[in-house]
């Protein structure tokens, strides 16, 4: 390992935690210091700047994104789980229709505490199964009549997998013949779009709505927008009220959320190459396995002959010797044996070279008594 790696601010961490001096991870504290996310949104501000009206930066933000997505209309919003969960009420209530579709690893529903059924009174069908990407024959099985599908491109929790572009087409068009609306849950459009390489209006016209978040590849502070047209986003702004989201002075989240598509946006597709060329040496070497092979997007996972227990013992060994942090959190498999982690390539991860990280994942795994 390198010995004159830069040490990160006192502030990354307490007198009882191991400094991270470099990080895997996406959104490790050491790449989101205060003082930095402040200097871009500095560098984008004038002194005339007002924090609210049509030159405001969140009515910036709307149009940039309403633009870039080819939508009449785009909203604020100060979280994207109250941006989705609005924009499923918005086409429940407009069908009179109570349940929606979406992949099982749905965010709606493995992390926001069902608040589509506790405070909308939706119903959730999940299609088919959790480790594959969604299928048309899957969605034609279902039954009661959907208010929406949701879509999310890249599929997270299954290492970033898109559907090829016919495919997501025909299940668009075959949801929408039997009614329902097509809602992308487009997180991540920004890496989606290095795989399908079609413009962004291309990709979000075939939704009725398409949210985006600010903060993940993004790297803003928070905050998300929705897009669609101009009646559905006068919808959405009323139940944004009364939900509690039309926030005065969100012009800080928006100008982080500016910055990151001047500076990070235009970078996706060199994300996308690192992404192949990490996994590709990962898979080369032997020592785990990346997935997808080769990546669609900068998002892949890692998939590790290991236990989870083992391996979190053995990341924080790395973290205390080198000052390197590979992951955050594991998942676990049902192979006890087994685990992985997500690699999301950003900025943090062009500092590390396809060699390197293997290098880091033989230490990892010969620290976590995998016999390597």
């Amino acid at each position: 390992m390198p010995a004159s790696e830069p040490r990160a601010s006192a502030d990354t961490h307490t007198d009882t935690e191991p400094t991270i001096r470099r990080s895997l991870f996406l959104h490790a504290p050491l790449h989101r210091m205060p003082r930095t996310v402040l200097r871009r949104m500095l560098d984008r501000v004038g002194a005339d700047t007002p924090p609210g009206g049509p030159d405001a930066p969140v009515a910036q933000l709307e149009r940039r994104i309403a633009d870039l997505f080819g939508t009449e209309s785009a909203l604020f919003f100060p979280t994207g789980t109250m941006a989705q969960q609005v924009a499923l009420r918005v086409h429940a209530e407009r069908r009179g229709r109570h349940a929606f579709a979406a992949h099982p690893q749905t965010h709606l529903d493995v992390w926001e505490q069902r608040g589509y059924q506790v405070v909308h009174g939706l119903r959730f069908h999940p299609v088919g199964d959790r480790h594959r990407l969604m299928t048309g024959a899957a969605l034609a099985s279902i039954g009661e009549p959907l208010a929406a599908v949701v879509w999310e491109l890249p599929q997270r929790d299954i290492g970033g997998q898109l559907p090829e572009w016919d495919d997501l087409r025909d299940q668009v068009a075959a949801v929408r013949a039997r009614g329902a609306a097509a809602h992308l849950d487009g997180a991540r459009i920004w890496e989606a779009q290095t795989y399908y390489r079609r413009p962004f209006a291309e990709i979000a016209g075939l939704f009725d709505t398409v949210y985006t978040s600010l903060y993940k590849a993004l790297l803003g502070v928070r905050g998300a927008v929705l897009a669609a047209d101009a009646a559905t986003v006068a919808e959405a702004a009323v139940w944004r009220a009364r939900l509690g989201g039309a926030i005065h002075d969100a012009w800080p989240l928006a100008l982080a959320g500016l910055a990151g598509l001047d500076d990070l946006l235009p970078r996706m597709p060199l994300f996308r190459e690192h992404a192949i060329a990490i996994a590709t040496a990962i898979n080369t070497d032997g020592v785990a396995l990346a997935w997808p092979d080769p990546p669609q997007t900068p998002i892949f996972h890692v998939h590790l002959p290991a236990s989870k227990e083992d391996v979190e013992r053995a990341g924080a060994e790395l973290l205390a010797a080198h000052g390197v942090q590979l992951f955050p959190r594991l998942l676990s498999a049902a192979d006890p044996r087994r685990c992985s982690f997500e690699v999301t390539v950003g900025e943090q991860a062009m500092a590390f070279s396809p060699a390197e990280v293997v290098e880091l994942l033989h230490e990892l795994l010969d620290r976590a008594g995998s016999g390597r």
